[in-house]
């Protein structure tokens, strides 16, 4: 059963945590920012895009990697969770795993949310001017992506037992993740072996659904990309509810 008090409470405590740690939310935004007036700018490639330039057109590929960097980073949290034993305590709490873990969800879509308002509010004054319903659009969409990508970070950290380990194992899924969901490029036009990949990659999606919220250029129809972005949030929080199941199990 899911109590709602229980994960508002939650809730409050990852809001409290991330807005006192401001140098986190400048830090988390240099490696796109870099990306994006950097690359974007330097490297000057073509845009399928007709009166779009490449700088804007990895703009909405760039905002999809805040929301990586950003949701899969917060399952560092669950580990720290676990040194301090505030994760004990929880468990030791009248409330489902279910419960404890869409509370996490929740706190970490938080901080995503944020950084991808940043964002927002830098591209659209220095790269691409936005309708203030199109950024409406843009953070609604975020959600879903977030809470998916959360869901795999507060996985990952379950099952980790150090931070260096998690480390290791979120650079080795992320990176791949972000190159392969054509946020630099177009996959219509990529290798074979590309689009290949990037059918199972949820990042290519959100990535594809930004695009046509900006630009009304997408290579799949919405539909797919809500469905597979649907899809990947139900998988993502049945695995991490079952990743927090054994939590209970190990305290």
């Amino acid at each position: 059963m899911i109590n709602l008090n229980a994960i508002c409470a939650l809730l409050l405590r990852e809001a409290l945590i991330f807005f006192r740690e401001k140098e986190r939310i400048v830090a988390i935004l240099v490696s796109p920012l870099l990306f994006l007036f950097v690359v974007g700018k330097g490297l000057a490639g073509s845009s399928p895009v007709p009166g779009v330039s490449y700088q804007q057109f990895i703009f909405p590929g760039i905002m999809v990697m805040v929301i990586l960097f950003t949701s899969i980073t917060y399952g560092l949290y669950i580990i720290w969770d676990k040194r301090l034993d505030f994760l004990k305590e929880v468990l030791a709490a009248p409330i489902s795993r279910t419960t404890l873990f869409l509370g996490k969800a929740l706190g970490g879509m938080l901080g995503a949310i944020v950084e991808t308002t940043l964002l927002l509010v830098i591209g659209a004054i220095f790269v691409l001017p936005l309708p203030f319903w199109k950024i409406l659009l843009c953070l609604a969409a975020a959600v879903p992506v977030s809470y998916m990508i959360t869901n795999l970070g507060l996985t990952i950290g379950a099952r980790m037992k150090s931070m260096e380990g998690f480390g290791l194992v979120m650079s080795f899924l992320t990176w791949p993740m972000f190159f392969f969901s054509g946020a630099l490029f177009d996959i219509a036009t990529a290798a074979p072996y590309i689009k290949l990949v990037s059918l199972f990659d949820p990042v290519t999606y959100a990535v594809d659904l930004m695009r046509v919220i900006m630009f009304g250029y997408g290579v799949f129809p919405v539909w797919v990309d809500l469905g597979a972005i649907a899809l990947f949030c139900l998988l993502t929080t049945a695995i991490g509810v079952s990743a927090f199941g054994k939590l209970q199990q190990e305290k």
